[in-house]
């Protein structure tokens, strides 16, 4: 077992789960907020709760329990490894593809087949989440970095703190949208009534900012490419469908009518850039669209023609 001694000298008055989330970059505010609970953290030797609020002089102590035994079974499922060596992966994840075992839903995920491909995982996401720095939701596809060990665990994580991971992706999205370019700076947290989604809120949210850029315009649709400067859960379907502009294939932030029957948003993580923890040497990962995108575009394009 690890153990991490801090002395709070900065950040006074902030909570003690928030405090640590800063301090321990390669640590989840809820795992911290598991380890409280588990009587794993101490403030000056006594127990706390996550609201407990820290004081200058205050003497923080971390204790890291040994990464429990993993019981995840490793399973052949087809995955794409777009890059492989000792500390990092590349791998394209295809739509319909959960990235880690949630309760109820143990098997047929990211990490399932990450098991069974790659020799080694980080471990400092826990049991569940090994090798996963960052995610992309279900039904989108695309490129995500993947630690092999924990020391490029920490390091790729840094990077996504700092905000200098290059991360753009593709999205066909309804309307047309009449600017060229354009930002979106609106914080997203938690809907307010809907627990299972996220909205632009001023209420206990983050920082969250878009930039787009319009490839290809369809009269009723528009192919976009948006670039991630922060990586907030739904970032690009909160922040378009806030702009008027929701995913197509989107039911949950966007309309029912789903006129090409997709089975989830057209939303493709295409381009992933990062400096290599080991090497410092910057890398760049580009994909193709997967068919199902090209095919909703072939379709577009063939209208287009015939109208003009």
């Amino acid at each position: 077992m690890d153990i991490i001694e801090l002395v709070v000298e900065d950040d006074i008055g902030e909570r003690v789960d928030s405090y640590l989330a800063k301090k321990l970059e390669e640590v989840s505010r809820s795992y911290i907020k598991k380890l409280i609970k588990d009587g794993h953290i101490k403030v000056n030797n006594l127990q706390v709760k996550p609201k407990y609020v820290v004081n200058k002089g205050d003497v923080i102590t971390v204790e890291l329990p040994e990464p429990e035994k993993l019981e995840l079974i490793p399973q052949d499922l087809p995955i794409e490894i777009v890059y492989e060596d000792e500390d990092v992966a590349v791998v394209n994840k295809p739509r319909g593809m959960v990235v880690h075992p949630a309760p109820g839903n143990y098997s047929g995920t990211l990490v399932n087949a990450l098991l069974y491909h790659l020799e080694s995982l980080s471990t400092i996401n826990g049991v569940v989440r090994p090798g996963i720095v960052h995610r992309i939701d279900k039904d989108t596809s695309g490129l995500l970095m993947i630690a092999k060990n924990d020391f490029a665990h920490i390091e790729l994580s840094k990077q996504l703190k700092e905000h200098s991971i290059t991360r753009i992706y593709y999205a066909l999205v309804e309307g047309n949208i009449k600017v060229d370019n354009g930002t979106i700076n609106a914080p997203i947290g938690r809907h307010p009534v809907d627990r299972k989604k996220m909205a632009v809120t001023d209420r206990n949210s983050k920082r969250a900012i878009t930039h787009f850029k319009v490839l290809e315009r369809f009269g009723q649709y528009t192919l976009i490419e948006a670039k991630l400067e922060t990586g907030r859960t739904h970032q690009i379907r909160v922040h378009m469908s806030y702009i008027k502009h929701p995913l197509v294939g989107d039911l949950v932030y966007g309309s029912k009518k789903n006129e090409f029957k997709q089975e989830g948003q057209l939303l493709h993580a295409k381009v992933i850039g990062f400096i290599h923890p080991r090497t410092k040497e910057y890398m760049e990962f580009d994909s193709e669209l997967p068919d199902y995108f090209k095919k909703v575009l072939d379709v577009l394009r063939r209208k287009n023609y015939r109208h003009n």
